[in-house]
């Protein structure tokens, strides 16, 4: 009922954004810069029934859940089928489709669900580590794939996903960074780069949470509603933990990539995107665990710097376990510019300060952002990237975070744990964010796979 009504008021909300005509929509967004896609709603495309764009969600015990329920409601749109592990995972993604005649079918081996012939594109929300291999996968099985980021748990997974996207040219992969879809944020960054704040060339990003302790986990048997086998994919076998599923495998080394990856992602892609920035040329982090003893293996406060490619810097600040407010805002960048600052509170919305601090504009999002929120940090405006991401299945228009791009942010995520890791600042080849002369930080760049399960396009 919820989703319905965030639905409802998405279709009102975009109604009064254009009547223009679809054809003419479609051309003059082609035109935008940079593989960058407005799309105009409530036009979703084609609904013939040949048209339809059949989906199957991986992970479904909380993000994919919200996933499969959302690009349900996309006309057109079928969920035919959902993956997940755990029993009570699955009984969570089936519940939106109660009512429904035809309810997805449930395959719980992604191995044997790419083999399906009968669905288009996969939707991947499983744990970091199984990312890249699921997409794999996908591709080589003839599927768009949407992949929740980040797109890899190690730098190495992220070239890998673009090589596999260009050998498999014909089917293309959208990360989830949704900022990259949302309307008054594909304005600013075209204002920005045409001189609305002068030259622009520093971002500062930040992310604010109350995360608790995790304790100390205690080796256990495997619940029997959990294929743990499964679950752990291509990682290399551990042992059951009972502090480790369903949420707490983020903020371990072996399957998760930390707040960095997990949260900074879209903040961090938002701030390259307004600069026009690349790959890095210098990597350096800062900070510790310091709010709990636990299990916990990662930072939970952390301040990473990286000097680009095109003499801009960018800076991330993640407080996991400490959510005041930067700027009244949980999550959120600013850009600072030689004639001006523009400042995001997270959602789809801008303040533009001019070189003397006084406010010239203001654009207004229409809900606020909770970075909270586990399931959806940004309420109905996430369903601008998923129709993006149907209408490129369906040729209509490009995805507005290809693979290629949503790799190159997702990398200074990584280098940003690497760097805090290794306790060093990294040099990096300004051509391709590869890490110079330092064999041991290099050992982070890939990981470990299960023997037979190791991601091959």
């Amino acid at each position: 009922m919820e989703l319905d009504i965030q639905l409802a008021k998405f279709l009102t909300l975009n109604n009064s954004i254009s009547h223009m005509n679809r054809k003419k929509f479609i051309r003059d967004a082609s035109l935008t810069t940079a593989g960058i896609t407005i799309l105009n709603f409530p036009v979703f495309g084609k609904n013939a029934p040949s048209n339809k764009v059949v989906l199957a969600v991986m992970g479904v015990n909380s993000r994919g859940a919200y996933l499969a329920e959302s690009f349900s409601k996309l006309p057109n749109v079928e969920i035919a089928y959902i993956c997940d592990v755990e029993d009570k995972a699955i009984a969570n993604g089936l519940k939106p489709f109660a009512g429904m005649d035809r309810k997805p079918a449930v395959v719980k081996d992604i191995r044997k669900l790419v083999q399906q012939k009968d669905f288009d594109a996969l939707v991947v929300a499983a744990p970091d580590h199984w990312h890249a291999p699921a997409a794999i996968l996908g591709l080589t099985h003839q599927k768009h794939v949407y992949l929740e980021k980040p797109c890899g748990h190690n730098p190495h997974e992220g070239s890998l996903l673009v090589d596999a996207q260009k050998y498999h040219r014909n089917y293309i992969i959208q990360m989830g960074n949704q900022r990259r879809s949302m309307p008054n944020l594909i304005d600013a960054v075209q204002q920005v780069k045409n001189g609305l704040i002068g030259k622009a060339y520093f971002g500062k990003a930040w992310y604010a949470n109350n995360r608790k302790s995790i304790g100390f986990g205690k080796k256990v048997l495997v619940p029997t509603t959990l294929d743990f086998d499964l679950w752990q994919g291509p990682a290399p076998r551990r042992d059951y933990q009972d502090n480790l599923v369903h949420y707490n495998w983020h903020w371990f080394w072996h399957w998760g990539t930390a707040e960095t990856c997990n949260n900074g992602t879209h903040e961090i892609d938002m701030c390259r995107w307004f600069l026009g920035a690349d790959y890095p040329t210098r990597v350096s982090s800062a900070g510790g665990r310091y709010a709990f003893k636990d299990d916990w293996e990662m930072v939970d406060t952390q301040v990473a710097s990286f000097e680009m490619n095109n003499q801009t810097a960018i800076s991330w600040e993640g407080r996991s376990c400490n959510k005041f407010n930067l700027e009244g805002a949980s999550r959120g960048f600013i850009i600072y510019g030689d004639q001006g600052t523009l400042v995001n509170y997270g959602n789809d919305d801008y303040k533009v300060f001019d070189a003397d601090n006084k406010l010239v504009k203001e654009v207004k999002s229409s809900v606020t952002s909770d970075g909270t929120n586990t399931v959806a940090a940004n309420g109905n405006l996430d369903f601008y990237h998923f129709t993006n991401f149907v209408e490129s299945v369906r040729g209509n228009v490009k995805v507005n975070s290809p693979i290629e791009e949503g790799h190159k942010s997702v990398l200074l995520c990584h280098l940003a744990n690497i760097s805090q890791r290794t306790g060093r600042t990294l040099e990096c080849d300004p051509s391709n964010g590869h890490i110079l002369n330092d064999p041991g930080a290099n050992k982070l760049w890939k990981r470990e796979y299960e023997p037979g399960w190791e991601p091959r396009f």
